[in-house]
This record gives C-alpha cells, structure tokens and sequence, in this order.
C-alpha cells in the first residue's frame, strides 16, 4: 500500500499536466495507467477517472486565467451547449460502462484512443 500512494501521485500528476498541455480529459491518461501501473480493475478505473477529472479541470482553468488566457481565450458561445452535451453523454455513458464487460470496454477505450489519434493527425 506504500508504494501505490506515490505512483497515484504521480500518475496524477501526469494526467494533470497532460490535460493542462493538451486539453484533453485527464481519463485518457489516467484509465490505462490505473489499469496498467496500479492493477485497478477496468470498471473502478473508469469511476474513479470521472471522479477525478473535475479538480483537475477546475485548477487548470484557474491556471489558465491566472495567466491571462480568461476571458480572451475561451469561446464563451460554446460552453453551455458543450456542457449540456457533456452531462447528458457522461449520464448514458457511465449507465453503459457498468452493463460493458472489462475486456470489451478496454478495447472500446483503446479504438477510442486509436481513432482520435488518426483523426488529429490527418486533419
């Protein structure tokens, strides 16, 4: 159990700066190195990843005003549409993530992960 605090930590703190870098929610990083580092089942390392995503996007949107990107930089006309989106998508996706078995979903995540991949490199 000591050892698995300081890899959370760290594991944390990679999703933290890499959804400060890049924009993207910290799940991404965090569900394979749960998975991966810390031997969390597929499901629980879902949960907790939805769990921990909001302060993690809350400090880095602090973060981001602090250095003087609010309000110039954040299209404003975009946010209620865009979470509105979200709550309703998060609701019906955490309801079919408990009903997916752990191997399926770990591929579902993986092509995921793979296509976006594709996507943002061809376009």
């Amino acid at each position: 159990m000591k050892r698995v605090v300081p890899i959370s930590i760290l594991i944390g703190a990679v999703a933290g700066m890499q959804a400060g870098l890049t924009g993207v929610g910290g799940g991404v990083f965090l569900v394979p190195l749960m998975v991966g580092l810390l031997g969390v089942a597929q499901h629980q390392a879902h949960g907790t990843s939805l769990t921990v995503i909001f302060p993690i996007a809350v400090v880095g949107a602090i973060t981001y005003a602090f250095l003087g990107y609010i309000p110039g930089d954040i299209d404003w006309v975009l946010i209620p549409a865009l979470a509105i989106g979200g709550v309703v998508g998060v609701f019906v996706g955490a309801k079919l993530m408990t009903r997916v078995p752990a191997r399926q979903l770990r591929w579902i995540f993986s092509a995921f992960m793979l296509v976006l991949g594709i996507y943002m490199i061809v376009t």
